[in-house]
């Protein structure tokens, strides 16, 4: 049974279709099967999203009526069958030959609730139509990409007839009319599919930028490619819609694996290698490299292959160049050095100070050096450059942004820029927490009434630019931002009626006659299923931890990707009164709060909250 068929026993669906194997020494219940009399029964052990969970569809039995052939073919969805092959034959032959599965997955709250047979629909009885309902929480195109939506009403319809069996007079009940693509609640698509990040080079620079899509976690039905082969072949395909305008993809068009490539191994020295369809000629040189270097960070994220080399093939069978990890390095967005990052946060006397490890369980706060952790200027927010020897400030009452060192001392210097408010306005409509990029950018949102802006300062210290943003209108408002290591995303805080939302933007740069022409395009939701946000921070290339609540619930503290995925896992321990959030990019890293209750806190992996310092707020990693 499905994960999410569990969920559905006892709606009145009569046809069982579905034999479950759960071998695996996870599940401490061992290998179930479907019975195919009595009454439903849940399969203990097998949890929501519960990836060691296989589904085998079965074939609809003979003089199958209506309702099982409908609830059949619904279930055999959400299966692992080859080519969707026993799914089809719930379908009339033209039906079956015109489905295509792959062609986009609507994601639901739950599996699709089927209704009783509307004979209004075919008043002559030569059919049936089936309403089909849920909630649709997301979608996924042809090339893999998640989108998540707000929750919306879905309503399609199935519709079966009888259509003689081959070589018989006899008819039998099957789908003609049906949805497109497949149709899953939320738990049997986590179980099937998995998030992926391929990595594309940011346009016209030299790092890379994580593009999340999912795949299936096992072989494909469809191509019948294994994780790894699937994972190249949308690498190849290029990248989402949504991110294409800022990415460069530098590959000749139509390269693609060999054809009947199904399955890529690694050899006894963790090299892959990968056979295309193009020539040596077309692909050589600087791009054979740059594309494997794209390839061996694409493949860092898959459990199932460990890749310490690529080597790219052409068609004739040829190595056309081989590169290593430590090679694939120096394309990314920001160097790791191997060690952990440092939090900063802002004490009890306004003053940037930073956490530094004392023994295994204790911190030491530490004053940094110069203006911003001794100076006249209270702040109120602040944020570090990634190299960390750069921070920016902004004061205590919102009105300017500071920069200066935090390894040497100096001089106060004049402000970076100034808010447009009134001298009257109250901090919250004056200058937002600032970022930084990863190549030295610093970001920062003017919320003064009438002057509402974005801007970004070229490397900390250059002139001001106003960021292009047309969605910035007057009842629109930036709350907070976050800009992600690879300067192509930002994620913002948007309250808009009443309501303040995360939207992921993506950034683009143009040469300008005086200066580059930067925008924020295209804001797509990150949290839909959140009523409101309160504190975002990035967690690594394409994730983001949220302070958020949904609708009638609670305060949480989650991880989500960029796309707006999320599973059951993603939500941290909870923690009262937290009004900020930090993470770093290396995950082994702690987590570091603020909470009105209990200062600031930290979360070390595996681990429950732990207070580190009676009173402060604002707490950042470098970002």
């Amino acid at each position: 049974m499905s994960a999410d068929a569990r969920l559905r026993a006892g709606r009145g669906r009569t046809g069982r279709t579905l034999a479950l194997a759960a071998c695996g020494a996870l599940l401490a219940t061992g290998c179930a099967t479907m019975p195919d009399s009595g009454e439903v029964q849940a399969v203990r052990g097998a949890n929501r999203g519960d990836s060691q969970v296989r589904v085998y569809a079965v074939a609809p039995k003979e003089e199958a009526n209506p309702d099982e052939i409908v609830d059949g073919f619904l279930e055999a969805m959400t299966s692992d069958d080859p080519g969707f092959a026993t799914a089809r034959k719930y379908l009339t032959r033209t039906a079956a030959k015109n489905w295509k599965p792959e062609q986009s997955i609507t994601v639901l709250a739950t599996a699709p609730d089927r209704e009783p047979a509307d004979r209004h629909e075919d008043p002559e009885n030569q059919g049936r139509a089936y309403p089909i309902s849920g909630r649709t929480i997301a979608t996924v195109d042809s090339r893999h990409a998640y989108q998540a939506v707000s929750s919306v009403e879905y309503a399609q319809a199935i519709h079966v007839v009888q259509e003689p069996v081959a070589n018989s007079k006899d008819k039998e009940w099957r789908i003609d009319t049906l949805p497109p693509g497949l149709v899953l609640g939320e738990a049997d698509f986590l179980r099937n599919y998995r998030s992926v990040d391929k990595y594309y080079f940011a346009s016209g620079e030299n790092w890379l930028v994580a593009d999340p899509v999912y795949i299936r976690q096992r072989q494909d039905p469809v191509t019948r490619m294994d994780p790894v082969a699937q994972t190249v072949k949308a690498l190849l395909a290029g990248p989402s819609n949504w991110l294409r305008p800022a990415v460069d993809a530098p590959f000749p068009s139509g390269t693609e694996l060999r054809a009947g490539v199904t399955t890529l191994t690694t050899d006894d020295q963790s090299t892959l290698k990968v056979p295309l369809n193009v020539k040596a000629d077309r692909f050589g040189g600087e791009m054979c490299r740059r594309l494997a270097a794209q390839l061996l960070v694409t493949l860092g994220d898959l459990p199932s292959v460990s890749v310490d080399q690529v080597e790219l093939q052409d068609v004739d069978n040829n190595g056309v160049c081989r590169l290593g990890k430590a090679q694939a390095a120096e394309f990314e967005a920001v160097r790791d050095i191997g060690q952990a990052e440092t939090p900063y946060f802002i004490d009890e006397n306004d003053r940037m100070t930073t956490l530094q490890a004392g023994g295994k369980d204790t911190v030491q706060t530490v004053e940094v050096p110069g203006p911003l952790g001794k100076g006249d200027i209270p702040l109120g927010s602040i944020a570090v450059a990634r190299g960390g020897t750069l921070a920016a400030g902004v004061s205590k009452d919102g009105a300017s942004l500071h920069v200066s060192s935090i390894t040497t001392e100096q001089e106060q210097l004049p402000a970076v820029f100034r808010s447009a408010a009134a001298p009257a306005a109250a901090p919250k409509d004056r200058l937002s927490q600032p970022s930084w990029d990863g190549q030295g950018d610093l970001w920062v949102a003017d919320r003064a009434k009438g002057h509402q802006r974005l801007v970004v300062v070229p490397d900390g210290n250059g002139k001001w630019i106003e960021v292009h943003t047309p969605w910035l209108t007057e009842n629109t408002r930036i709350e907070s931002l976050r800009v992600s290591a690879d300067g192509v995303r930002i994620a913002l805080l948007i309250t808009r009626d009443g309501r303040t939302t995360l939207q992921i933007g993506r950034i683009e740069r143009q040469d300008g006659a005086d200066h580059e022409v930067v925008s924020v395009e295209d804001l797509q939701p990150a949290a839909p299923r959140m009523e409101s946000v309160s504190s975002v921070s990035w967690a690594g290339p394409s994730r983001l931890v949220v302070i958020g609540r949904e609708a009638g619930g609670v305060q949480q503290i989650r991880y989500l990707q960029t796309d707006g995925s999320t599973s059951a896992s993603s939500v941290l321990p909870g923690l009262n009164g937290v009004n900020g959030v930090a993470a770093s990019r290396n995950e082994a890293d702690p987590l570091i709060a603020s909470s009105g209750n209990d200062g600031i806190v930290r979360l070390m992996p595996g681990a429950n909250w732990q207070p580190v310092v009676k009173s402060g707020t604002g707490p950042v990693y470098p970002g």
